[in-house]
């Protein structure tokens, strides 16, 4: 069973690295795009900001994954094994691409397919679920209402400011990213948390449910780490395809982002980092004028969030299914 568990932590952790690489490019593109930090310098601080999230706003995400979407006696480690390959998999695929897709929808997806096919519907705690999708389906659609509301009350605000109000607004954004990135560790990284306890309540190495501390630091360092590599391509999706961003577009989608973020990770909500901000970028170009915003990129990253949790799902089954023909016991 050790190896198992060993494979478990090694895979999360890979996932997690691959979150941080996947997820960078939300963080940071508006800021880097509108030319208030140089790449380096907005990476660097924040994957800092990312590894202190979890520490501050607790593990309320991790407990929601662990402990409130499955019945811990029904599954077993290769459960796990499953959902992880599969995830992995779609992050790799998806970043390979440069297609800014969800890796929290590819998690739920290969946790939910493995699960239904290594213990069947009843290992499904429906409420538990009820409460990721809800967060998962809403919370870009509040992001792109908050955006457009954000960006119009700035705009009255700022109402007959001169020109240099572009440097407040620059700087402004280095809060906002802080903010950004400290509810990206405080959601995001709180995902594999969650899967590795869940792993070691299931194998009996913890009687109850409660994240240790080797697994907060190791999940919110991988996360760090990914981060300050930084997904290039993803980046120039994120940052550019939407629409040209200036500052005080940069402003409103990261204040709008760090919020909905913030909130979702406060009461133990799982939400996608990549559709909270692109969400945010939308809302706030639409605020502006309906045709500023490149619908047609919009919909082809909706397309791939809608595809991803059923996509993954097949594959996690799929991988299950294989990971018993070799190890039947």
């Amino acid at each position: 069973m050790l190896p198992l568990i060993a494979a478990v932590i090694v895979l999360a952790l890979a996932f997690d690295f691959l979150n941080g690489i996947h997820d960078s490019s939300n963080v940071v593109a508006t800021m880097i795009s509108s030319r208030a930090l140089s790449p380096r310098v907005a990476l660097t601080m924040t994957a800092l900001a990312e590894f202190s999230g979890p520490f501050i706003f607790g593990v309320a995400v991790a407990n929601t994954i662990g402990n409130e979407v499955v019945l811990a006696d029904t599954i077993n480690i290769k459960v796990l094994l499953a959902a992880l390959i599969s995830s992995i998999f779609w992050n790799l695929l998806t970043w390979y691409l440069g297609f800014p897709s969800s890796s929290s929808h590819a998690l739920i997806g290969g946790f939910i397919g493995a699960v239904v096919m290594g213990a069947g519907w009843q290992a499904i705690r429906l409420q538990g679920l009820g409460k990721i999708l809800i967060a998962l389906f809403a919370s870009p659609i509040i992001g792109f209402l908050v955006g457009y509301f954000v960006l119009r009350i700035i705009y009255l605000l700022a109402w007959n400011a001169t020109p240099r109000i572009n440097t407040v607004f620059k700087r402004s954004q280095i809060v906002t990213a802080l903010a950004l990135a400290l509810s990206h560790g405080a959601n995001d990284a709180q995902k594999t948390m969650g899967i590795i306890t869940l792993a070691l309540v299931t194998t009996g190495y913890l009687k109850v449910f409660a994240v240790p501390t080797w697994v907060i630091v190791l999940c919110a360092g991988m996360i760090a780490l990914g981060t300050s590599i930084g997904g290039w391509r993803l980046i120039r999706t994120v940052g550019g395809r939407f629409y040209k961003i200036r500052p005080v577009d940069g402003l409103a989608a990261q204040l709008t982002s760090a919020a909905v973020i913030l909130g979702a990770s406060l009461v133990g909500g799982p939400v996608s980092t990549t559709q909270v901000v692109s969400s945010a970028i939308t809302g706030v170009g639409a605020a502006e004028r309906m045709n500023k915003v490149r619908w047609g990129v919009a919909q082809d990253i909706a397309t791939a969030w809608l595809l991803t949790i059923p996509a993954t799902a097949l594959v996690a089954a799929g991988v299950y299914w294989v990971i018993l023909r070799f190890m039947p016991s």
